[in-house]
C-alpha cells in the first residue's frame, strides 16, 4: 500500500511540475527554418506573441531597412519589416498554443495559426479555414 501511495506522489509532483508555467516553455529566442529571422516570443496579459528582433538581411539593396511593402494596408508598407509582431494572440491549451495568427511579410498575409513544442523544437502550422490545408515550419531556440 505504501508503494502505491508513494507512486501516486510521485506522479502528481511530475505533473504538477511539467503544467506549472502553463505554457510558458515557449518563451524565448527562435530562429526560423529558413535562417533568415529570428521571434522572440514573449507574453501579455496571458497570451503569447513575437516579434521579430534579428534578419539576416536587415537592409535592402538601397541600404535601407527593409519594408513591410506587401502588406495589404498602405500605412504598414513603410514600416519595417524588422520589430513587427510576427505571431499574435495564442493561448495555450491542451499542450499547445493556438487561436493565433502568423503573418507573412513575404507576401503580405495572415493566417491562423497553432504552434507545438516538439523534442525542442517548434512547430508552427499557418493555416486557411482548417489546419489541413497549410504549411508547418520549424523553428529552433536560440537564447
Amino acid at each position: 500500500m505504501k508503494f502505491y501511495a508513494l507512486l501516486f506522489l510521485f506522479n502528481s509532483f511530475l505533473f504538477s511540475g511539467s503544467t506549472a508555467n502553463g505554457g510558458d516553455e515557449v518563451l524565448g529566442v527562435w530562429l526560423t527554418d529558413d535562417g533568415r529571422a529570428k521571434i522572440q516570443v514573449y507574453k501579455d496579459k496571458g497570451r503569447y506573441f513575437g516579434k521579430i528582433v534579428w534578419l539576416k538581411a536587415p537592409n535592402g539593396k538601397d541600404g535601407k531597412p527593409v519594408r513591410d511593402v506587401n502588406n495589404p494596408k498602405d500605412e504598414f508598407k513603410k514600416r519595417p519589416v524588422l520589430g513587427i509582431n510576427l505571431v499574435k494572440n495564442f493561448r495555450f491549451k491542451n499542450g499547445k498554443w493556438e487561436g493565433g495568427e502568423i503573418y507573412d511579410p513575404d507576401n503580405g498575409k495572415t493566417y491562423s495559426c497553432h504552434m507545438k513544442l516538439k523534442k525542442g523544437k517548434l512547430e508552427v502550422r499557418g493555416y486557411i479555414g482548417v489546419s489541413l490545408f497549410g504549411r508547418t515550419v520549424v523553428w529552433t531556440r536560440t537564447e
